[in-house]
């Protein structure tokens, strides 16, 4: 039962009465001195439809002089009607009860209604005093007998909040200390920490959206539990606590890093205060809650990264190796997490770099060059990716680009230089379309072909995949020579000995063998497809999952030419699009589908180094390769076509590009272009081994944390609306296990708080170990 309906039975009580020996009341009056309950009027007047209000003239609001609240209680008022069986209300604000007693000395506008309180009942205290909201609250006899501190701050803090306070549950309110800062949260969110930094991360927006009353009580809560008055210290000073997190203080601020993203302006903020000086023994926890020192941080790396651009490959690592042991902890800030630092989360995987191309692949057998680049090389193409990717505007990314090209572009060339002087010797692993085994359907098989997915990328959906709880198996491949689209596509496909290549082709088309048809166009290719009886899917199409399919993607290499090094950027989209088709068609019946790719590509942001080849001796020159004009002589090394052995074409050195300016380009011969992976995926085939026991869920306001019996760091912990659906989380960012068995995750929306969801506990693949329905901000059940 609410405050409200407590008041309400004891202002209607005050009319019980014998009616054996006792009349029926006329009205009950409700004298109010001090117009304590004044505020809340229209609050009482819903709860109790009988009370009429003394006051200026306002009969639309039941309000009037005394002789109006005469008429109402006499019935002559046609737009006055009290419920049936009710005993009406007279609420007198101003008004004591000693002034209606002292009949002589009573104002004439209170005249009318002095004979009410012998015909009529005033409802008051055991000690016949009026009834004060202190007096309500605090009184066992005729009150609600809670426990409130009686000081004047929490008396004026209690009328303030008035209308909330009735809207209370009693139960709720029981055994409770109610004082100042109990009646001032009534009024905020009743979440102090969240207030302040929504304080400091609005300003003055705050306190106009607030309103007078709950900017009072704000502000006097915080002078209270945090030794700052918000009215007379400012914003400014606010965040100089923020950042000093000197007692309570500390508390803010780890909350304001659980979900900074919730306050973007706070770094700005701070911009604008006065950094303190710091000695040198300052530890990076306390330079690091200030933004200014980090944007200098970040200045000073970035001028590092560019300066790399003059250093060899060997001091470049170096300096890479000294710049991460000094910037790493940088990650960990809250900056980091709100894009605030770049350009140290982009030097996390120049280091990667630096430390993998320690590695030369320039050495040994074709074997031991597809091993080691197999196992741990296509990691420095990778971490170029990453390194971009982090790099979100063109001044960072020069300093990046520096960087990277004084080690990956040394790397990269070696590698390739080295990897031609192979093939010219023993022949290209990738051999020719006679040497290749020919292609079985299997039923229920879907053929995915994806342009230009390069090795790495290939292992980054390999691992999304897998975390996805399906079963994935990898398997290397050499792209057909040339490594470009119109070649080595066909040679993919479940139809590659049904072409052949008769004549040297400038485009390097192939033709189908039985009638000399160009596949140019592709109308060829696809007949062909369907006539060995396999389905055609468009885009989004899912077909008969019991026979066998083919089916394209061919964003990546479209990207690439169009975007240059920018490309980065928007690999991860690329790849979730991969990933979303793999799942739709499983998920359709298919009961594998196998990836298959055409070539990979070089990527060196800022240019490949250039060749020249006049253009008198070839027919078509590409990026990385040429069609030689007959009987022209050239020093550019000659390789044989995968659809015609005894057809050449040129290939540029290492990894140089007959055009200039070009930063993605593909045709050549390096192990970025022509060693990809293929991949079959499969549904996964067991349920994860182990389940998880949940021992305890404990909510504190919106962040929630788990304990499981026993402790497994390889566990995360998740909130989701949609169990099965990792795109449903609600939480700031999922958490790992402590070595304890505890995890502690935040929920950032807070009007999802009491809604229902999962909690979920996810093992290393993203497979659901344990779970349980909670409400938010609630317990678990």
């Amino acid at each position: 039962m609410k405050v409200i309906d407590r008041l309400q039975n004891a202002v209607r009580g005050a009319a019980a009465h014998n009616p054996e020996v006792q009349v029926k009341p006329a009205c009950i009056l409700w004298p109010d001195p001090d117009r304590q309950w004044e505020a809340v009027v229209p609050q009482l007047q819903d709860a109790l439809p009988e009370m009429v209000v003394l006051g200026d003239y306002a009969p639309e609001r039941r309000t009037g002089p005394a002789i109006w609240l005469r008429c109402a209680i006499a019935g002559t008022l046609d737009n006055i009607d009290f419920p049936v069986g009710s005993v009406p209300i007279l609420y007198l604000p101003g008004v004591a009860r000693t002034d209606l007693r002292a009949v002589n000395e009573c104002p004439d506008a209170l005249k009318p209604l002095a004979e009410l309180q012998y015909r009529g009942t005033i409802w008051s205290q055991v000690s016949a005093k009026d009834w004060t909201v202190l007096a309500f609250l605090k009184s066992a006899q005729g009150g609600l007998g809670l426990e409130v501190t009686a000081d004047a701050d929490t008396r004026a803090a209690m009328i303030t909040a008035l209308n909330e306070v009735l809207e209370q549950e009693v139960s709720a309110l029981d055994g409770k200390r109610l004082d100042r800062d109990f009646f001032n949260g009534l009024l905020t969110s009743g979440d102090l920490t969240r207030d302040v930094l929504t304080w400091i991360d609005q300003g003055d927006a705050y306190t106009d959206r607030i309103g007078p009353a709950a900017w009072g009580a704000f502000s006097n809560i915080c002078s209270s539990q945090l030794g700052l008055d918000p009215r007379t210290a400012g914003v400014l000073t606010g965040a100089e606590k923020l950042a000093g997190r000197e007692g309570q203080w500390g508390a803010v601020w780890a909350r304001f890093c659980e979900a900074p993203q919730r306050y973007p302006n706070i770094p700005n903020t701070l911009r604008n205060c006065q950094m303190p000086s710091f000695d040198l023994l300052s530890d990076i926890s306390t330079r690091g809650a200030w933004p200014q020192w980090n944007d200098a941080e970040e200045d000073s790396l970035r001028q590092k990264l560019l300066a790399l651009g003059a250093s060899t490959d060997a001091q470049a690592r170096t300096t890479l190796k000294e710049l991460e042991e000094k910037h790493a902890a940088r990650r960990t800030l809250v900056w980091a997490e709100m894009g605030h630092a770049p350009l140290v989360k982009s030097l996390k995987h120049l280091a990667v770099l630096a430390e993998i191309t320690k590695q030369s692949l320039a050495g040994g057998t074709l074997d031991d060059v597809e091993t080691s680049y197999t196992t741990g090389g296509w990691k420095a193409d990778d971490a170029v990716l990453s390194a971009l990717q982090e790099a979100h505007t063109d001044a960072n990314a020069t300093s990046v680009i520096a960087a990277l090209r004084s080690i990956y572009l040394p790397w990269a060339e070696a590698s390739a230089r080295h990897l031609q002087k192979l093939v010219e010797s023993d022949g290209y692993p990738g051999g020719s379309n006679a040497s290749k085994p020919r292609i079985s359907r299997t039923n229920s098989e879907c053929l995915l072909f994806v342009d230009g997915l390069r090795f790495d990328l290939g292992k980054r959906l390999s691992i999304k995949l897998e975390s996805a709880g399906l079963e994935v198996i990898e398997t290397p491949a050499w792209s057909a020579l040339p490594s470009v689209t119109s070649t080595a596509k066909p040679a993919v496909s479940p139809v590659l000995h049904k072409i052949e290549g008769r004549d040297q082709s400038e485009e390097f088309d192939p033709s189908v063998a039985a009638s000399g048809q160009s596949l140019r166009g592709g109308y060829h290719f696809k007949k062909l497809i369907t006539d060995a009886g396999y389905q055609i899917l468009n885009r989004g199409e899912v077909g008969d999952p019991s026979g066998t399919a083919w089916t394209e993607l061919a964003d990546i290499d479209h990207e690439g030419h169009e975007r240059g090094w920018k490309l980065a950027r928007h690999i991860d989209v690329l790849i979730a699009e991969i990933e979303n088709r793999i799942v739709q068609l499983l998920e359709s019946g298919w009961k594998s589908v196998q990836i298959v790719t055409d070539h990979g590509w070089l990527m060196i942001p800022g240019g490949l180094p250039k060749i020249e080849l006049p253009t008198a001796l070839s027919v078509n020159k590409w990026g990385r390769c040429a069609a030689i004009k007959p009987g022209a002589q050239t020093d550019i090394p000659l390789f044989p076509w995968f659809w015609n052995p005894s057809h050449h074409f040129a290939l540029a050195n290492g990894i140089a590009c007959f055009r200039s300016g070009q930063e993605y380009t593909h045709g050549g011969l390096s192990l970025q272009e022509c060693l990809t992976l293929h991949l079959q995926v499969r549904p996964s085939s067991s349920a994860p081994a182990t389940t998880v026991e949940i021992s305890d869920v404990v909510w504190k306001g919106l962040r929630c944390t788990a304990v499981i019996a026993v402790p497994n760091e390889t566990l995360t912990l998740d909130i989701r609306q949609q169990p099965a659906n990792p795109g449903s989380t609600v939480v700031v960012k999922p958490k790992p296990f402590s070595a304890s068995g505890s995890a502690s995750v935040v929920v950032d929306n807070e009007d999802l708080e009491g809604t229902e969801a999962t909690l979920i506990i996810v093992n290393e693949i993203g497979a659901a170990v344990g779970q349980v329905t909670i409400s938010i901000g609630g317990e678990g059940t």
